[in-house]
């Protein structure tokens, strides 16, 4: 049994194989207006269902999706090379707490 979210509004849904060990701190103009909280999963571990709207920026290699009824921010994914990863906004999870997990941080300011 994985771990369990949704945006705020419950219209998309996050399933993920296990609560992350860390997350990500990005401090990029983006994330740091979203608060996010990102965690990385291969893209075949993570279940999302729900219809979501990316948003492609910058150098245009993922798009940040998010549900759009609430607006809450959901995952990335990437639009080409496969990265063997995608990212899980980690706060949408159920039970998640920020205090249990190791917080990196990522310098991506510009």
């Amino acid at each position: 049994m994985g771990v369990h979210g949704s945006c705020h509004c419950g219209r998309v849904r996050l399933e993920v194989p296990q609560a992350p060990a860390w997350v990500a701190d990005c401090n990029c103009s983006l994330c740091r207006r979203t608060a996010w909280r990102t965690a990385y999963y291969p893209p075949a571990q993570v279940r999302i269902t729900g219809e979501t709207v990316a948003y492609v920026w910058g150098d245009r290699m993922i798009g940040i999706h998010h549900c759009p009824v609430c607006g809450c921010g959901t995952h990335w994914a990437t639009l080409g090379e496969d990265f063997g990863k995608m990212g899980i906004n980690a706060r949408l999870l159920d039970g998640f707490d920020e205090a249990a997990v190791e917080v990196r941080k990522f310098d991506n300011a510009a």
